[in-house]
């Protein structure tokens, strides 16, 4: 069984939880760190739909939307966006038809998330 910790201020874990971080604990249990979209800061999850070239990428959001999205410096060079990807997005203030890429999960962390039924049903192709 495996258990997931998101990284949120709300799901503070205790020391006891702690000990056992990225490893199994005595009941067989493993902790694994998500980073999960904070609505209060109005990111949502996309899945990454086509390259478009010039480090833009379109999206399909998890309100239906397709966006395009721009992919940061330090992800372009750290982090390789392809199509299918699990995103996170921040949709711009000004223009709500474009994003900026928050983050992007492996696709082991998109399977752990689509078991815990931690993804919406619009973009859930896990």
């Amino acid at each position: 069984m495996i258990n997931v910790l998101v990284d949120d201020p709300v799901n503070q874990t205790s020391n006891e939880n702690n000990r056992y971080k990225g490893r199994p604990n005595p009941e067989g249990e493993e902790y694994i760190r998500l980073r999960l979209p904070k609505k209060q800061n109005k990111e949502m999850f996309a899945i990454a739909d086509q390259l478009m070239g010039g480090s833009r990428i379109n999206v399909v959001c998890d309100d239906g939307k397709s966006r395009m999205a721009r992919i940061p410096g330090k992800m372009k060079r750290k982090a390789r966006v392809r199509t299918g990807d699990l995103l996170i997005i921040k949709p711009w203030d000004i223009q709500n038809e474009k994003a900026d890429i928050i983050y992007r999960y492996s696709r082991t962390q998109a399977n752990t998330l689509n078991r815990r039924k931690l993804l919406p049903e619009e973009i859930n192709v896990f």
